[in-house]
């Protein structure tokens, strides 16, 4: 008699006996294991971040590839010398890391410190437009770039 009255009981219903049945009694206890966003903000390490820099990404990249990679100190001496406009922007950010790497870490060695990670994103764009001949208007894009500078401490990878 059991057969015939799950033959006749709705297949949702059916569907759902079948999932508690094979779910494990204590599922609800177990935590969920963090995302990898959450994982990887976790294990960061000093960071900081710039974001509506009103230079264009592509010109901030030129500067951030040279420093890529390099010890705090180096990165930021050549910083200082760079012609670039993008230069003061990133070496006040590198100091802003550095920072926080005191601040929350306690005692860290700054002479340890390297960029570990330097990324350039665009952001939104500022448009405007000028007057061209016959009545026409030509649209301006004025880019503007969001910086992440991640440091990192000890041998590198």
């Amino acid at each position: 008699m059991a057969e015939t009255e799950k033959k006749k009981a709705p297949k949702k219903a059916q569907k759902a006996a079948e999932a508690e049945a094979a779910a494990p009694a204590n599922a609800e206890a177990a935590p969920k294991a963090p995302s990898k966003r959450a994982r990887a903000k976790a294990e960061a390490g000093p960071h900081a971040s710039l974001s509506f820099l009103r230079i264009a990404p592509r010109k901030v990249r030129l500067v951030a590839d040279n420093v890529r990679g390099m010890p705090v100190g180096n990165a930021l001496a050549m910083l200082k010398f760079t012609p670039q406009s993008a230069a003061k922007p990133l070496a006040k950010l590198l100091r802003s890391a550095v920072a926080n790497a005191e601040q929350k870490g306690g005692h860290v060695d700054v002479d340890a410190l390297y960029v570990k990670t330097l990324t350039v994103d665009g952001g939104p764009k500022m448009r405007r437009f000028m007057a061209r001949a016959m009545g026409r208007a030509f649209r301006i894009e004025k880019r503007t770039s969001h910086v992440y500078v991640e440091l990192g401490t000890g041998a590198r990878a």
